[in-house]
């Protein structure tokens, strides 16, 4: 095989005869220089509570619990031992199959392995860590006989808000287990574990975006944003839905509450909305209680804002302050619903109290062919309002 006469023309004699992949031979230099031994029986203990104080109530536990099940049954069903690591490539999270979870153990990859090239000499938790892309090691292309039977696949993991590199997931078996879509395996699962990462308030990055506003504030009515004490979350269509009858039930609701005001009669089981509420927890920083479902901090609506200004007689600011319908292309029954209330209620409003600025906006920006309302409002008022002639511009218009 030409990858163990490589190796042992390097390690008996720091030559290469035989070809191999520029990024070996290079790690295979930086683990010599560090006088990491071929014979290394396993791979060097980080201190215990420093390795916890860098897991734990972060982000990445957050994403590899959420996303954990899934992990889980993709080393069963490989026998595989699959590992994430931190930045300097330190793992920090494990599980195996039954076979590979021995042999794991008896290597050092395990919480708190340093699998750095300088330590433990090359592998891909390393390469993939250092060259910033998915790599594949196989065999005797790792530097040490402890793993020399073995093959593995990592990729990078980054923060899709910051693009931040957190770390990297590992899958590792032996050699005679090798499968053409191990690479991509490891790319699937770190795309994976990305899109459970809660929205990260710490990069530098993150500051544009930031508001003074604390607590949840959900924006609803024409457009959907999210922001929690200033930050914007990144959430999907049902995840917003899902958070959105939360923060306008704050007395909570009741998983069957919940799943049938989210999904009405389609055939959705129960787990999928435990699922997305699951994704939400760790987004908000568990901030979200069960049995009832509800939610645990400040929250505001534009919706409720809406509502509360048409209730208060303060036709002109509510008018100001709805965006648009709620959620616009919605499939859930509650919020159609709710989206139909707020309308018609903005509408009876000014058609009870149609003052010209309001009229006028309302007909130009949120429904243009809503002859009543500017009808009613031209009823109200007399010559020479310098609204009318703009009023029966827009009667013209409605009409065509």
């Amino acid at each position: 095989m030409q990858a163990v006469r490589a190796w042992t023309l390097f390690t008996e004699h720091g030559d290469v005869a035989a070809q191999v992949r520029p990024e070996i031979l290079n790690s295979w230099g930086r683990s010599r220089e560090a006088h990491v031994s071929t014979e290394v029986e396993a791979a060097p203990m980080a201190d215990e509570s420093e390795t916890d104080a860098v897991w734990n109530d972060t982000p990445l536990q957050a994403a590899v619990e959420a996303v954990e099940s899934e992990l889980r049954r993709t080393a069963e069903d490989g026998d595989l031992v699959i590992a994430v690591t931190d930045a300097n490539t330190r793992i920090l999270w494990t599980y195996g199959g039954r076979v590979m979870r021995n042999r794991a153990e008896q290597v050092g990859f395990l919480p708190g392995g340093r699998w750095d090239d300088e330590s433990v000499g090359t592998n891909a938790l390393d390469l993939a860590n250092r060259l910033d892309t998915p790599s594949t090691v196989f065999s005797a292309e790792h530097y040490a006989r402890i793993v020399a039977n073995w093959v593995c696949w990592a990729a990078p993991v980054h923060d899709p808000a910051s693009g931040r590199k957190l770390g990297v997931i590992d899958l590792s078996t032996t050699w005679d287990r090798t499968h053409p879509i191990g690479l991509a395996t490891a790319r699937v699962m770190a795309r994976l574990i990305e899109t459970a990462i809660p929205y990260s308030t710490e990069h530098p990055s993150a500051q544009p975006d930031q508001t003074a506003d604390p607590g949840l504030v959900m924006t609803l009515l024409g457009t959907a944003e999210t922001r929690l004490d200033g930050y914007r979350l990144l959430l999907n269509r049902r995840q917003t839905e899902v958070l959105a009858l939360l923060a306008l039930h704050p007395e909570g609701l009741s998983l069957e509450q919940l799943h049938a005001m989210v999904y009405g009669d389609q055939a959705i089981t129960f787990s999928t909305l435990k699922a997305e509420v699951s994704h939400l927890r760790h987004a908000l920083g568990g901030q979200l209680s069960s049995r009832p479902y509800r939610l645990l901090m400040p929250v505001a609506t534009d919706v409720q804002h809406v509502l509360a200004l048409i209730r208060g007689g303060h036709v002109a600011a509510a008018v100001e302050a709805y965006g648009g319908d709620l959620l616009p292309g919605t499939n859930s029954p509650a919020l159609s619903e709710l989206a139909d209330y707020v309308a018609v209620a903005l509408r009876e409003a000014l058609l009870a109290d149609p003052q010209p600025d309001a009229v006028l906006r309302y007909s130009e920006e949120l429904s243009p062919y809503d002859r009543e309302v500017v009808e009613a409002c031209l009823r109200r008022i007399a010559p020479p309002h310098p609204a009318i002639p703009l009023l029966k511009a827009r009667l013209a218009v409605a009409g065509r």
